[in-house]
């Protein structure tokens, strides 16, 4: 068992970190998180984390708890070791805000996957606070997994979809690598919007072109060029649509393995999530990867 280990300190190679708690939802993540360790040929590293209500006080009170803590760690990382083949599996055991740790863990990290909610999150929200402060706050991709219970393994898995809206690199380089991996398409979807148009009274109706069109077709091709030159087994449909960006992407979200969106860091720091990234994250039922640049 690994001992408490500081939030500032990160783990040389965590690989894959995960965040479990025991719950329905930490399981799915924990079944993402296998899949993507087996992928990438690297290590998966088991986060829990806990806290006692008591302080200092009831030091039989929180023995108990960190028995019990141990055992929601334990059992985690027996999964992982028994659903995978040749995955090294670590175990972090951290006394504290789970959020901490695991942006603390991010540092080193390939990838963080978490539950959309955990075993304190409220039924009203989709996304809990962990994994909104994990989403923003991260080092690294993170990836937040929706539903409960185990991931089903379809036998025709949907695309990886990418959103693209310009200085998209990282978006696409995470996109690509991911469905080189799964042997997995990718979709392109890129919204645009007609010009607003200002009227008055006794102007002739206007006759809209499709310049606007044409340009987000271009765009596209012009973002996924160089990707495509890199992954040339990855089948890459473009998908340019017209409405606003969060309307796109979670109608191209239906029946897609995984949905890769972009964000971005403010004076050498993460600020919150986009006025985009959370409400989909909320509206999709597929993963979410959340890539800062």
């Amino acid at each position: 068992m690994r001992p408490n280990t500081p939030a500032g300190r990160p783990v040389t190679d965590p690989g894959v970190v995960v965040g479990y708690d025991g719950s329905d939802f930490a399981m799915q993540a924990l079944d993402w998180a296998m899949d993507e360790a087996e992928f990438r040929d690297s290590p998966i590293t088991v986060c829990h984390a806990w806290q006692s209500p008591y302080g200092d006080g009831d030091q039989d009170a929180r023995t108990s708890l960190q028995h019990a803590a141990e055992h929601v760690l334990w059992h985690g990382a027996e999964c992982a070791r028994q659903c995978t083949s040749g995955v090294r599996v670590r175990e972090d055991l951290f006394e504290g805000p789970a959020s901490d740790r695991l942006v603390a863990l991010s540092e080193t990290a390939d990838l963080v996957v978490v539950g959309s909610r955990g075993l304190s999150g409220a039924a009203r929200r989709v996304m809990g606070s962990v994994a909104g402060h994990v989403a923003t706050h991260a080092l690294c991709p993170v990836v937040v997994v929706r539903g409960t219970g185990p991931l089903p393994h379809r036998r025709h898995p949907g695309p990886v979809v990418a959103g693209v809206g310009g200085g998209d690199d990282h978006v696409l380089a995470f996109a690509y690598h991911e469905a080189a991996l799964r042997g997995l398409p990718l979709v392109a979807v890129h919204a645009w919007r007609y010009p607003a148009a200002a009227w008055s009274a006794g102007m002739a109706p206007m006759v809209m072109s499709d310049v606007p069109g044409r340009e987000a077709v271009e765009a596209l091709e012009a973002a996924v060029e160089p990707w495509r030159a890199r992954y040339p087994d990855v089948r890459t449909l473009l998908k340019p649509v017209e409405g606003p960006v969060l309307d796109g992407l979670a109608g191209a979200s239906p029946g897609a393995t995984m949905l890769v969106v972009g964000a971005t860091r403010a004076r050498g720091v993460l600020g919150r999530l986009g006025s985009v990234t959370r409400p989909l994250i909320d509206a999709v039922t597929c993963p979410v990867a959340v890539v800062h640049c």
